[in-house]
């Protein structure tokens, strides 16, 4: 059974939304979509774009698409095993998964695309561009913007040509810390699904990890907050060279250690974040995997497991991502497993983790999916 059904309701709060924000409202911005959709929409109206105008889908040039294709090599291998994955966890439910650098640009694309849909076809093409200046509002330009997972329903992409689609996104970032692109699964005149934003979030994420250990380095920190159990792609990743600069980190260690974007030219050093001898790192990693307690100059603790380059044990299949071949129903089975782990047994946490809205939320508990998958929790 779908997570969440097409509703009417939903499709005219958007159609009111659209009326305030087209007519310049100045209420327009609490009305009916996310701030940041309206935002998207006043943007494309400035750029003076019309939603009735009709969208060209235009490819960019040879040329410039060697430069892209170029720049773009790793997050597009690094994101090849991830997407492959991807595509077989949500063939059944007619989404396909696209891969765009951080223009826009499509790099790749996987999943069952209908080449016989002139409206999977336009997008469904490496060098197209899909930014907002070239197709207005889509989940691509929102995540590139936003800088976050998002999604969009039919009418709350600009242009009423694009507004057959339904879309999940969430930004790729490269081991400097800079978004490098985005991933999007799009679906056509399907039912609407939000809880593929988890989805999407956490492949995007796998892509990030996959990426940053696939560059060279010396030592990997695997980090967590103490208490909780290392292992999977929700720990922080730190990679260093062999004199103790950080050559690399995902989002997740970067928040954790306050770590800005990296500056060309003036790297770190693990003695600027860590209140130890950075040696020891490499002395834990020959002699011991298991987690240490590690003081942070801000005077907080973080759990710590260094790995050397050449010793790190292969990376276990992502707990973000369904195993290949389930089911679709197994598949939203365990996104839902996810999203109660995450909450920690807090069903309404969990669906407002999942984008389900609280009548459908309540539908689920009574139905005993979350319930029960709460107290197995």
């Amino acid at each position: 059974m779908p997570l969440t059904s097409l509703s009417g309701d939903r499709l005219e709060r958007i159609a009111q939304a659209r009326q305030l924000v087209f007519q310049g409202r100045e209420d327009a911005l609490g009305a009916g979509v996310s701030p940041w959709i309206a935002q998207s929409w006043q943007r494309c109206l400035s750029m003076g774009l019309q939603p009735d105008q009709a969208v060209g889908f235009d490819a960019i040039s040879a040329q410039h698409m060697r430069r892209v294709q170029e720049a773009s090599r790793p997050l597009v291998q690094a994101a090849q095993p991830v997407l492959a994955e991807l595509a077989r966890a949500i063939a059944d439910i007619r989404y396909f998964a696209i891969l765009t650098n951080a223009e826009g640009i499509v790099v790749d694309v996987h999943g069952p695309v209908d080449r016989q849909d002139r409206r999977a076809e336009v997008i469904a093409r490496v060098g197209v561009d899909l930014s907002e200046k070239a197709v207005g509002t889509t989940a691509i330009s929102a995540a590139l913007t936003e800088l976050q997972p998002v999604w969009l329903h039919r009418g709350e992409h600009f242009f009423k040509d694009t507004s057959a689609y339904s879309c999940a996104g969430a930004p790729v970032f490269g081991p400097d810390g800079l978004c490098a692109g985005m991933l999007d699964l799009t679906g056509i005149e399907t039912t609407e699904r939000p809880a593929l934003k988890h989805l999407v979030r956490r492949s995007a994420r796998s892509i990030e990890n996959s990426w940053l250990l696939s560059t060279a380095h010396a030592l990997v920190l695997r980090l967590n907050w103490p208490g909780n159990q290392p292992g999977d792609d929700s720990d922080g990743l730190l990679t260093l060279d062999s004199d103790g600069h950080i050559v690399g980190a995902n989002p997740t260690a970067r928040q954790m250690l306050s770590l800005s974007p990296a500056t060309h030219g003036q790297p770190l050093h693990a003695s600027d974040v860590f209140a130890t001898a950075w040696q020891g790192l490499f002395d834990a990693a020959k002699h011991s995997d298991s987690p240490k307690e590690l003081p942070l100059w801000s005077v907080l603790r973080l759990q710590t497991q260094a790995f050397e380059a050449d010793k790190q044990a292969p990376a276990a299949h992502s707990p973000g991502m369904p195993a290949p071949g389930k089911a679709l129903k197994d598949v939203q089975t365990h996104m839902i497993r996810e999203a109660v782990n995450q909450a920690r047994g807090n069903v309404a946490e969990a669906a407002r983790i999942l984008g389900i809205s609280r009548a459908h939320s309540c539908f689920l508990a009574r139905a005993g999916e979350l319930a029960v998958l709460a107290q197995d929790g």
